[in-house]
């Protein structure tokens, strides 16, 4: 028996080895999403990662009290085109990407804003119980590492933070194998619970602002509200080093501000989960 209901708008609900999935469609786009469980870990990286910056730390027990729902895959180009051309009038681009034309890369050079006004789009053409939104910096990371603890969702160290790091060669695409380029997702592997491209290929958007970390534990931990101030980008890209790739690094940037680096990862539970500041 699953450990769960099928969300209303599911058109495929089940359970393989990497957990419980489920999958819709917006015109003709399809989308999965992976159930990631409530549960504990620890955020940030110890003093000895290789490739660690001070902002990673003091690593801290964080607790995710709700499970959600988050994206396979990053946003690809064809999914954000259908669901823009699917939600009528809107300020959004249907194809907004400088590396464009490329329907199976991720959608990149969208701000923060945009990704905000797509999760709600996705909503309007969904309803149900549940809220589209970006994961917070918190879900984010613990979706990521899926119970492991090295600097990779694998549980691998980075050995060569600014060189072909082998271990990143195999889990996603930065500098040293991108070929200048994002690339399709789900092309390299994918974490224990069936998330892609976590590391490397574009930057993700995560829906609240840096928070100062302490030694403390912290329970569904958001950044504090600050209106238009820069908010958290996760999981490295095509462009950057190895170590700006690690599950760890994170930095936050303009929220409108545009890069050919930057994209979004869909997130979804319960209204007002992990709520806060972060939730426009």
């Amino acid at each position: 028996m699953l450990p769960l209901a099928a969300p209303d708008w599911a058109e495929e609900f089940g359970e393989d080895q990497f957990g419980v999935y489920c999958r819709f469609r917006i015109g003709n786009a399809p989308f999965v999403l992976r159930w990631i469980p409530p549960g504990r870990f620890q955020m940030g990286s110890p003093q000895d990662e290789n490739g660690r910056y001070s902002g990673e730390g003091p690593q801290h027990e964080v607790t995710i009290t709700r499970g959600y729902w988050l994206g396979q895959t990053p946003v690809t180009q064809h999914q954000w085109a259908a669901v823009v051309q699917a939600g009528g009038k809107s300020d959004l681009k249907p194809e907004p990407s400088t590396i464009g034309g490329k329907p199976g890369h991720p959608v990149e050079s969208v701000t923060w804003h945009h990704c905000v006004a797509f999760c709600q789009l996705v909503q309007g053409q969904l309803g149900g119980d549940l809220t589209f939104r970006l994961p917070s910096e918190a879900q984010w990371e613990y979706a990521c590492r899926a119970g492991t603890t090295g600097a990779y969702h694998d549980g691998s160290a980075c050995t060569q933070p600014e060189g072909n790091d082998p271990a990143l060669d195999r889990l996603g695409w930065f500098s040293k194998n991108s070929g200048g380029s994002t690339q399709p997702v789900g092309l390299k592997a994918c974490n224990n619970w069936g998330l892609y491209d976590m590391h490397g290929n574009v930057w993700e958007w995560c829906r609240d602002t840096l928070r100062d970390y302490t030694a403390e534990a912290s329970v569904d931990p958001l950044g504090p509200d600050s209106s238009g101030a820069s908010r958290v980008l996760r999981g490295g890209g095509w462009d950057y080093f190895a170590r700006l790739c690690r599950a760890a690094f994170r930095d936050s940037f303009d929220p409108g501000g545009v890069w050919n680096f930057t994209g979004l990862r869909l997130s979804a539970g319960p209204g007002g989960f992990s709520g806060g500041a972060g939730d426009l």
